[in-house]
């Protein structure tokens, strides 16, 4: 907050939502029918998602600089983010006076100069770490990270990515791609799933 004693937030944390945060009224926004009855809230409204990544994006590329990338996604939640994360990368290429080549994969390990993982969530780290130390191994130039979501949990073993979208209580969230046994990945914002929800898309 301006003007208080408080010591500066720290952006690399992203947008951080506190335990006590309610979350908005699921009646305030249109969603998918079928999901009616199998969410507590809306954690993050799709607008808020979309000009995050905007910022993201600008982030990035003040850090990479101007030069070719290879963005390697990370199936299956992580594609929403990553399409628009690109998408916001491209756009700002194109409206700058310098090319910059732009390649997606996914996961698909072989010689790689500037490297920028897009992960949909990082919740305990160990998962991040494994992959990181599997593509060290073909010595790329620079490994950055970004996250949509970094989840607040006991188990973290303190991995932080490079570009966090947001901060969240330890929730289980749907939307945006996030899925539940596959259910959910059509919805447009990132939602508290409720009991009733579990059961009725429980495997």
């Amino acid at each position: 907050m301006a003007g208080s004693s408080e010591e500066a937030p720290d952006y690399g944390r992203g947008i951080v939502i506190m335990d006590n945060w309610p979350g908005y009224d699921l009646n305030l926004f249109t969603y998918p029918q079928h999901y009616y009855g199998d969410l507590e809230y809306v954690l993050i409204p799709h607008g808020i998602i979309v000009d995050r990544i905007e910022r993201l994006a600008k982030d990035i590329m003040k850090d990479i600089g101007y030069c070719d990338i290879m963005v390697l996604c990370v199936l299956k939640g992580g594609y929403k983010f990553c399409a628009d994360l690109v998408e916001h990368l491209k756009n700002i290429s194109r409206n700058s006076d310098r090319f910059v080549s732009m390649k997606v994969d996914f996961i698909r390990l072989k010689s790689y100069r500037n490297v920028l993982i897009v992960e949909d969530v990082v919740g305990t780290g160990r998962t991040m770490k494994a992959l990181l130390s599997s593509i060290e191994k073909y010595k790329p130039n620079m490994v950055k990270v970004a996250s949509l979501l970094v989840k607040r949990t006991p188990r973290s073993d303190g991995f932080r990515p490079d570009y966090a979208g947001f901060e969240i209580p330890n929730l289980f969230v749907v939307g945006y791609a996030l899925d539940y046994n596959e259910y959910f990945r059509d919805l447009n914002h990132i939602c508290v799933i409720n009991e009733h929800g579990k059961e009725k898309y429980r495997v």
